[in-house]
């Protein structure tokens, strides 16, 4: 999967046009440096880990995405605007990440619930691993999907980040 993205990624670094260049920069949020990438059309990375491809800069979809993290930091915003673009991902991965999205802000859900609310309770590990492909970090909430016993599982930016979001969603 992650092959998949860095492979659309390539694409978009070959610079079709400037609807479809990727431009890319640095959030340094309060508990690490998030890798946010954007083509004019939405946000299509906000990753814990460095984006392959793009070129560093700035855009509107980057300015707006950076205005909503300082306030979602700041506790003053639950919701997020910036519109998203996926560059990859499969059909299935792309309802998950949907289904994520409808998680409210300060609420979490088991991974089981997720596949439930999925539509197949019996997918609950293809639903975790869809999550771990997730390219847009906090603005698709993987992190509050936890374990049915309430314990905190799996998040690819690590566990230390997953409470912290959790802990300022909580309030």
């Amino acid at each position: 999967m992650l092959r998949h993205l860095f492979k659309a990624a390539s694409h978009y670094r070959m610079g079709m046009n400037e609807d479809t260049k990727l431009i890319k920069t640095i959030y340094h949020s309060p508990c690490g440096s998030l890798y946010l990438g954007a083509v004019a059309g939405g946000l299509c990375f906000a990753k814990w880990h460095p984006i392959d491809g793009g070129e560093d800069g700035m855009n509107d979809i980057l300015a707006a995405a950076v205005r909503e993290l300082d306030e979602y930091f700041a506790g003053k915003r639950q919701d997020f605007d910036v519109p998203l673009c996926y560059m990859g991902g499969t059909d299935f991965q792309r309802r998950v990440w949907n289904v994520l999205k409808t998680i409210p802000y300060g609420s979490t859900i088991s991974y089981k619930e997720e596949s439930l609310r999925y539509g197949n309770e019996k997918a609950i590990r293809a639903v975790a691993s869809a999550n771990g492909c997730n390219p847009i970090s906090i603005f698709i909430p993987c992190h509050r999907v936890i374990g049915s016993d309430g314990s905190l599982t799996g998040y690819n930016g690590g566990l230390d980040k997953k409470r912290f979001l959790l802990e300022i969603e909580r309030g």
